[in-house]
């Protein structure tokens, strides 16, 4: 695409979408045509950019948005209702870190893959994403092997274990052919026996402003592999949605991963684009 890419952020006032565009007024790959705002939100209506010549608006819904390759959407459920919705009925592609969502939206997402190009993630950091890929290749080359998941946030975290704990415990147990909720341990205290084979243990640490560590062991006798990863700046999720953005934009419909995009060569690349998942 020689063009920039025609970028419109669902959820455009919230914490990730005011990340996003601090990084978008600097990023040539992009050009931010449509901000979506919750109707009773105060700058709905204002520029979003003071200062610059671009004379974009805050909107509160998708009437007036124009034509758009890709939508980024860090919302709510009843926000991403709608973004999807022009989606499917623009076939633009869609990158949503929106979590939280109902049995019967999370059905429609999964229907929406037939039509346009969708990549959901829990967490946009592309070290996670390749540290996910890592656990899973150990997981199945050392089947045997103990393993445990340590996280760290900051004190005002409200869940426990953190969701990207969750996604590397499930990668894992995908791997060894079983299933999370069949093979995880949450919590251990008092005379909790000896360890139980094939489990995998969660343990979970708060305080401070830790924005995010995760690191997954995996022991046996004499010795332990640790794989982690630690987040200092909360941009980097931000830097991996624009990522997957600039990526996902003109590729065909199908559910994508950010595996995917990790795996894929640099846009113009003679390589042929990698498999769907």
């Amino acid at each position: 695409m020689t063009r920039p890419v025609r970028l419109a952020l669902n959820g455009a006032s919230g914490r990730m979408g005011r990340a996003l565009l601090d990084l978008l007024g600097e990023d040539e790959r992009f050009e931010l045509l449509h901000a979506v705002v919750a109707p009773e939100s105060a700058v709905d209506g204002q520029p979003v950019f003071s200062g610059s010549f671009n004379s974009l608006r805050y909107a509160h819904d998708w009437s007036h948005a124009p034509a758009i390759d890709v939508v980024i959407d860090f919302s709510s459920p009843e926000a991403l209702t709608p973004a999807l919705d022009h989606c499917l009925a623009q076939g633009t592609a869609l990158v949503s870190g929106t979590t939280g969502i109902d049995p019967a939206l999370e059905a429609r997402l999964r229907d929406a893959g037939r039509d346009i190009a969708l990549l959901r993630a829990a967490n946009f950091s592309l070290g996670i994403a390749v540290l996910t890929r890592l656990l899973r290749e150990a997981a199945v080359a050392l089947p045997g092997w103990d393993l445990e998941i340590v996280e760290a946030h900051h004190g005002r975290k409200q869940d426990a274990p953190s969701g990207t704990a969750l996604a590397l415990g499930h990668a894992a147990a995908a791997a060894r052919e079983t299933t999370l909720e069949a093979a995880a341990i949450y919590g251990r205290e008092g005379r909790t026996g000896e360890r139980s084979s094939g489990s995998i243990g969660f343990a979970v640490v708060r305080g401070g402003d830790i924005v995010g560590e995760h690191n997954a062991m995996l022991i046996c006798q004499g010795e332990r592999l640790e794989l982690g990863h630690r987040a200092t700046d909360r941009s980097i999720f931000a830097r991996g949605a624009l990522h997957a953005a600039y990526w996902l934009a003109g590729r065909p419909a199908g559910h994508w991963q950010l595996d995917d995009v990790i795996a894929a060569p640099r846009r113009g690349s003679p390589i042929e684009p990698p498999r769907l998942a």
